[in-house]
């Protein structure tokens, strides 16, 4: 199949945009690499060190110096439910390493915190940017130069796209992603929303919604939903950085653990000592990048990832922004419903034909750069088949050619809409970017007064208080990296829809996140220039008449800004679970289109490409 025109272009415009960063990566990584293993270079009281902990055979192989070393970066912790699984992780590893005569190390952990429990809490103030505290958590790990190889453990929203962040500076070693899988399907994700919504009317009590959030987020495994969490999976598949079709195995099924044992002897055939030496930079490129944001776009996926990706390519040099989003979307069709933007879960969507299908589908369409470098070799189509068991291994299969449930998931000649569930708004108020696969069409262009909140708990008082039944647009600002760290303000989304439901237009429109789970309300999100830098926000007023245009890409103010002086963010000390630890990444974070990018040695792409708000 022919590649996509605009594909093709948006690739090569990427590719000319980052030719000064992806040059300096390159030349960083080349000069790292080494056919022989570079702790061969410590000293023996290094190297001692480094093995001290180790079995006698693992030691004599480590001390040996021929053998692949694989560093295991872990994000286990048991609270959280999707990393849960990975506590038996290390040692199927290390099994299954000394089966190819290698060994592993657990090289490090990585923090670990989920949104879904500070969702609406202080402690959502410290997720975007436990993103950047993960990358650097995983440099540390790997700052011994022990490894041949890295496999990362990680599932959730800022945990993938930090370890990925991280191992990028590494980026000369073979990396391979092992997730652990979804859980299985509890209570259904429509019937979750309505209890919320009845529980923010006073119509459900606190123990009616206590018992609906735990039907729903049950066991072991990532949240069934599709947001950031299933969106990261999808992407590590679609970037060829997992196995083909190991994203959505639920983490109590037989073949997880063997899907486990084949990414060790894989990342070990991946190393300079193996059958297939394969860095990391050679398959996180601009075409992986590229084929990440049409993935995102065809499945609807999360929001943050207009964050994450920008700050994932600009570790590996190479510079996008959300034009390149836009351009992409135009032409990338939405090929899945999947909760919040249909019914169906992410089981559902596997049973339907997954992964699999909806790489076939976009590759036939022209719409993935299929000569891409992946973890099983050249060519994405690998990620066309499905794994199945086969004894103690895994042998992989031709994957779904037709949809099980056109519901759920389509071809490309038939899908849910022409084009990607992604859309980005320009005008007075800024850039911003907005998620449209959820929103009913008649929602997707409104016009109303602006009320203007600088907290999201000051919006639902007046909600609670019954002051919010009216047309409007709430302006929540002071939420941006720079302000309070960017946090998801997904609480809001009970209160916005029950208002929708009563006949009122409503939108959103805010310097902060909206979270994975973006839902029917029109949300103009992530606004550059944010409020604490004196973006246009910080001069709207009450009563101005804001208009929010997914339709034409328009975000606009019928006011003069120019003749106000910009509001000055409330004082808030950021005192109280760690946030005071985080005021100095704050400080120096980049803008929302750079990724908000708190570590200014991650970023090889030196040149702002962001281009000006168009007026």
């Amino acid at each position: 199949m022919t590649l996509n025109a605009v594909l093709r272009d948006v690739t090569d415009r990427i590719i000319t945009r980052s030719r000064r960063g992806r040059k300096s990566y390159l030349d960083l990584m080349r000069s790292l690499q080494s056919d022989a293993p570079r702790r061969q270079s410590l000293s023996c009281g290094n190297l001692a060190h480094g093995f001290a902990a180790c079995s006698p055979a693992d030691k004599d192989s480590i001390r040996g110096g021929q053998i692949p070393n694989i560093g295991i970066v872990t994000a286990y912790n048991d609270m959280l439910s999707a990393h849960q699984p990975f506590q038996t992780y290390p040692d199927q590893i290390k099994v299954a390493l000394r089966d190819v005569r290698a060994t592993g190390q657990v090289a490090g952990g990585v923090p670990a915190m989920c949104d879904g429990v500070t969702q609406g809490q202080a402690g959502m103030e410290l997720s975007l940017f436990s993103r950047d505290i993960i990358a650097m958590s995983t440099a540390i790990s790997l700052s011994h130069d022990m490894f041949d190889g890295v496999l990362c453990l990680g599932v959730c929203d800022k945990i993938v796209p930090g370890l990925l962040m991280g191992a990028l500076r590494f980026g000369h070693l073979p990396t391979v992603f092992v997730p652990a899988g979804p859980m299985r399907s509890g209570l259904p994700n429509p019937e979750k929303a309505r209890i919320r919504q009845l529980y923010a009317e006073g119509k459900a009590s606190r123990d009616e919604l206590l018992t609906a959030e735990a039907a729903s987020y049950h066991s072991p495994g990532t949240c069934t939903f599709y947001g950031t969490a299933n969106s990261n999976q999808m992407l590590m598949e679609i970037m060829g950085l997992h196995l083909p079709g190991a994203a959505f195995i639920n983490p109590d099924d037989p073949l997880r653990p063997r899907l486990t044992a084949e990414a060790a002897r894989r990342v070990v055939s991946l190393s300079a000592q193996g059958t297939s030496p394969t860095p990391l930079y050679e398959i996180v490129d601009e075409r992986a990048i590229v084929n990440a944001i049409v993935g995102l776009h065809a499945t609807g996926g999360s929001t943050n990832h207009t964050l994450h990706l920008v700050a994932i390519a600009r570790a590996a040099g190479i510079d996008i922004n959300w034009d390149d989003f836009d351009d992409l979307a135009a032409v990338t069709p939405l090929l899945c419903r999947i909760y919040p933007n249909g019914p169906a879960d992410v089981n559902h969507f596997h049973a339907a034909g997954g992964l699999a299908f909806v790489i076939r589908e976009l590759l036939g369409a022209g719409l993935l750069h299929d000569d891409v470098m992946t973890v099983v070799g050249k060519g994405l189509s690998a990620y066309t088949q499905e794994p199945v068991e086969d004894g103690d291994h895994v042998r992989w299969h031709t994957g779904a050619r037709v949809s099980a449930d056109t519901d759920i998931v389509r071809p490309a000649a038939e899908p849910f809409s022409a084009d990607g569930g992604l859309r980005v708004l320009n005008g007075d108020l800024g850039r911003a970017v907005i998620k449209i696969s959820a929103v009913k069409p008649e929602h997707s262009c409104i016009t109303a007064p602006a009320l203007v909140f600088d907290d999201q708990q000051s919006f639902l008082d007046r909600f609670e208080a019954g002051q919010l039944d009216r047309d409007f647009i709430a302006i929540i600002r002071f939420q941006g990296p720079r302000a309070n760290g960017m946090p998801e303000l997904h609480k809001l989304s009970p209160a916005l829809g029950v208002l929708q439901d009563r006949g009122f237009s409503v939108a959103l429109v805010t310097d902060g996140r909206m979270s994975g789970a973006s839902g029917k309300v029109p949300a103009a999100i992530h606004v550059c220039p944010e409020a604490a830098s004196g973006g246009p926000l910080s001069r709207v007023c009450d009563g101005d008449i804001i208009t929010v245009d997914a339709q034409n890409g328009r975000l606009d103010i019928a006011a003069d800004l120019s003749t106000r002086d910009a509001t000055t963010a409330p004082i808030d000390t950021g005192a109280g679970l760690g946030r005071e630890l985080f005021s100095g990444l704050r400080a120096i974070s980049s803008t929302a289109e750079t990724g908000a990018i708190s570590m200014p040695g991650l970023d090889f792409c030196t040149e702002n490409s962001v281009p000006e708000p168009s007026q």
